[in-house]
Order: C-alpha cells, then structure tokens, then sequence
C-alpha cells in the first residue's frame, strides 16, 4: 500500500485517481505531479514500485501545500477574515452563506435542517 503524505491511497484505483485522496490534490494537480515524475497514469496502486512511490513523495511533500499545513493556512485566512471584521467574516462567524448565495429559501447546509416546533398539533382531518 503506497502512503504518501500520511495518506493511504486507495490499492485498486489508478494512481491518477488515487492521488486525489490526499488533501489539496485533484486531478489536474495530480496529472501535472504524474507528468512532473514520469510514472504511468495507467499504473494502479498496488502496481507501484517503491522508485516510483518515493518519486511521486518527493514531489508531491516538496513542491506542494497539502493536508494539515493546508488545511491551518485556510483556517488562519478564515480567522483573519472575522478578526478584520470584514463581511466574508461576519457570514463565516454567524455559520450563513459566504459567496452571495440568497437565504430567504434554500441555504440549508450553511444554516441547518428545518426546525419544526415540538408538541404542534396537525389539524384534524373532516
């Protein structure tokens, strides 16, 4: 099993696909590291040499922000961003959409399931 940056990549997937796997990597960023190493895009996983698992390591924790400096690089931004007070902020503390997305319908994964009032009494049917 190939584990590259703290991440197990999947065996059976090509390592293309695999690649994904890690955080901060998608697929053009992963065909871009293949071409950058030389290894076969075609190549599953578990068909990897160790050459080519330690290749694809170096560049990939070398050239790349990726996993946990990634994901504590976007969380500062975020902090700063509701530090400075700014709108983005405001809507990343008070958990709504950031991006201009309208809240008087929809919005429900930024604000949450519907909430329905306990003990409400449906009116009897005649």
């Amino acid at each position: 099993m190939a584990r590259i940056a703290g991440v197990d990549l999947p065996r059976d997937k090509r390592i293309e696909i695999g690649l994904t796997y890690i955080y901060g990597i998608g697929l053009s960023r992963a065909k871009e590291i293949i071409s950058k190493t030389g290894v076969n895009p075609d190549t599953r996983v578990r068909d990897l040499t160790d050459a080519d698992v330690a290749k694809l390591r170096e560049v990939v924790e070398g050239d790349y922000q990726i996993e946990g400096d990634l994901r504590r690089w976007e969380t500062m931004n975020i902090k700063r961003l509701m530090d400075i007070g700014t709108y983005r902020g405001r809507r990343h503390r008070a958990g709504l959409p950031v991006r201009g997305q309208r809240t008087r319908t929809n919005g429900r994964t930024r604000r949450g399931g519907r909430r329905t009032v306990a003990g409400k009494k449906k009116a009897p049917k005649k």
